[in-house]
């Protein structure tokens, strides 16, 4: 099975509460669309910090959120000087606080910042056509300069879902990937 790269650069999923008290308004703006359907990068940025230490212009991904989360790359967590665990979205239970700075105020997350697990968007009918359920594991075979195999790739199944594989930029760049590449996914056989 052939599945197109997404590279998921740092970005912040925000609820409409804590927009509002970053930016004072209720509307977000859309700069453009992602790969994802329903989902779009916001004109609106944010800086992210932990102490003294910060990461400026990072997006906010629209549409509204019901919770907070901060999505970053291992080495965005070095330089904030900060651990953080790999999760799927939303799955926020005991990881990393972290603080959102905007343009008129900051909101002081006790839980939220994750380093967003490999993962393939997948519609219900195509893990179906594919033979696949919930505990199927699979791994990403990468061709190229930089070829290996990505073991712990993850299904997220969505109604509306456009199958890609989300990858953070340091995974992208450990294999020389990039938006719009090519992979092949395997199951792992145990």
């Amino acid at each position: 099975m052939q599945v197109t790269v997404g590279v998921s650069a740092r970005h912040v999923h925000l609820t409409q509460e804590t927009y509002e008290k970053l930016f004072k308004t209720t509307q977000i703006e859309k700069l453009n669309d992602i790969d994802q359907p329903g989902q779009f990068a916001s004109k609106s940025v944010v800086t992210i910090k932990n102490g003294e230490h910060k990461i400026e212009n990072v997006r906010v991904v629209g549409p509204f959120r019901k919770y907070n989360q901060v999505e970053l790359a291992r080495t965005d967590c070095y330089h904030l000087k900060l651990e953080a665990p790999v999760r799927a979205s939303g799955d926020l239970e005991n990881t990393t606080p972290i603080t959102i700075v905007g343009p008129y105020g900051e909101a002081v997350l006790d839980k939220g910042l994750i380093l967003a697990n490999r993962h393939i968007h997948i519609k219900p009918q195509d893990m179906e056509k594919y033979g696949f359920d919930e505990n199927t594991k699979l791994c990403a075979k990468v061709d190229g300069q930089k070829a290996g195999i990505m073991k712990n790739v993850y299904l997220k199944v969505e109604e509306t879902a456009s199958l890609r594989l989300h990858l953070d930029t340091d995974d992208a760049n450990a294999f020389d990937l990039k938006n719009g590449d090519e992979v092949e996914i395997l199951r792992i056989k145990e």
